[in-house]
């Protein structure tokens, strides 16, 4: 009897790749894997040699020093074993929609509309963006500065305050309000409500496109099937008149209809700059509520939730209790800056499986400066050219191009986060720029940080390396 012989069996390499980034998100968790390994692509797997692709080069070397050995050793338990594995940088095209000088606001730094080829009417992209399942109202953690908020923005997302269409929401970066409309979105769409969730500038962005096209009516029609619409740093939104004046309309139309609007932004409506009283009238007339810096007790409650969590998913990570209070003594940190400490600190402890002590903490974390290690103006600038390839001059240039604009934002907000120095003086180092330039770029920067984590990690890479004595 002859022997029967077939062609071995080929891989479903996409199916092993959505198995591989299930296993890795459970062993990650959520927050290592939606920083690192949630934006990769699978590029290609010729011959059984994959290319795994990041969108930025930062992001594929980290990947490429610190989850190479992980992400093999997660198709090997998934029974695929690739020929090679390689982390390279995708190529995510972007078409040019360049908007007239005439219809673009003043100084409102919008030089081109990203559009996908297969997506030309950009109002589909109002629905785009995806919420965190993590960030519940059951997750924030409420102290004497936030209960109040905390409270009102259930109460209003359950139903309650029905006379009152519009919930706005002011406070400092970092203090909680993107957490409370993630939740109030989540809670909404839960209760069957068709609920949409912007950014300020995604607003601006879709309105002066459809402008430009000459196509604001259907602008208008896409977002008014909402019946819930939330809006994201609304202070970025004051840089158009035009925009602005879109937005009042929006939400004269559904207070009209009794239908719900949901807005955070810096600071309260009265204080908003470049809005007319009419559309600060429209805002100070709903539930106007103040999210405050948090007392120590909620900072330590704040990372011991985060430490529970992390635990959780990697148990072999223990954070003693006098470290957890040290971070919570940085009095001056926002809730957010509370958990990029954590977080760093948890992942030194995960990579190096060292015992975490207070001293390793302050030295792995930078929360202790030692003598002669205060950063300059000088080093920031230095180390922010290098790390993005550019040449310190850049910074003191008049170019507005965004491979040198983006940099150059990046560095003047560490300059004012590192140093003591003031607007002013800032500016001066940056090419004898105005304070109000300074002011911009910063708010930008930690707008930027709030929305992007790959972002986020870049400039807490810098800020990290800056900060520790002996590497500048």
């Amino acid at each position: 009897m002859g022997q029967v012989t077939g062609k071995p069996m080929r891989t479903d390499w996409p199916n092993a790749w959505a198995m591989v980034r299930e296993r890795l998100r459970r062993e990650l968790g959520d927050p290592v894997f939606e920083a690192w390994i949630g934006p990769l692509s699978l590029e290609g797997f010729e011959r059984d040699e994959l290319r795994i692709g990041a969108a930025k080069p930062f992001v594929r070397n980290w990947v490429a020093n610190h989850y190479v050995a992980r992400i093999e050793r997660a198709f090997k338990a998934e029974g695929a074993e690739p020929a090679s594995l390689s982390i390279v940088v995708s190529q995510a095209p972007v078409i040019p929609a360049v908007i007239p000088a005439a219809l673009r606001p003043e100084s409102a730094n919008i030089a081109y509309l990203p559009l996908r080829p297969t997506e030309p009417d950009s109002a589909k992209g109002l629905w785009t963006r995806m919420l965190h399942p993590q960030q519940t109202f059951d997750s924030f953690i409420p102290g004497p500065a936030n209960e109040f908020g905390h409270g009102a923005a259930r109460a209003f997302a359950e139903g309650a305050h029905s006379e009152l269409p519009l919930l706005y929401i002011h406070g400092g970066f970092g203090f909680g309000k993107t957490h409370l409309l993630n939740a109030a979105a989540l809670e909404f769409r839960k209760r069957g409500k068709r609920t949409l969730f912007l950014r300020a500038e995604d607003f601006m962005r879709h309105f002066l496109g459809a402008l430009y096209r000459k196509d604001t009516l259907a602008f208008k029609e896409e977002l008014r099937t909402a019946e819930v619409l939330i809006i994201d740093d609304l202070q970025h939104i004051c840089r158009s008149t035009a925009t602005a004046s879109e937005f009042l309309y929006t939400v004269n139309a559904f207070a009209d209809l009794r239908r719900r609007v949901v807005i955070a932004a810096d600071r309260a409506p009265q204080a908003l700059e470049g809005l007319g009283a009419d559309v600060k009238s429209r805002l100070a007339g709903g539930l106007c509520i103040s999210l405050d810096k948090p007392d120590r007790q909620t900072r330590l409650a704040i990372v011991k939730a985060r430490a529970a969590e992390f635990c959780r998913h990697k148990p072999d990570v223990v954070l003693p209790e006098n470290v957890l209070e040290r971070i919570a003594d940085l009095d001056d940190a926002s809730p957010r800056e509370l958990i990029g400490v954590f977080t760093k600190l948890a992942t030194y402890a995960d990579l190096t499986k060292k015992p975490v002590t207070l001293e390793t903490a302050e030295e792995a974390v930078g929360l202790r400066a030692g003598p002669g290690a205060k950063t300059s103006i000088e080093d920031i600038q230095r180390k922010t050219a290098e790390f993005y390839k550019l040449e310190v001059k850049d910074f003191h240039s008049p170019q507005r191009a965004r491979r040198v604009a983006r940099p150059r934002q990046v560095a003047m907000y560490l300059s004012r986060k590192l140093t003591t120095r003031s607007l002013p003086e800032i500016g001066r180092r940056f090419g004898g720029r105005d304070h109000t330039t300074v002011l911009h770029a910063c708010r930008r920067i930690e707008a930027l940080i709030d929305e992007d984590p790959l972002f986020r990690q870049e400039v807490d890479f810098l800020s990290q390396m800056l900060q520790r004595r002996g590497e500048l």
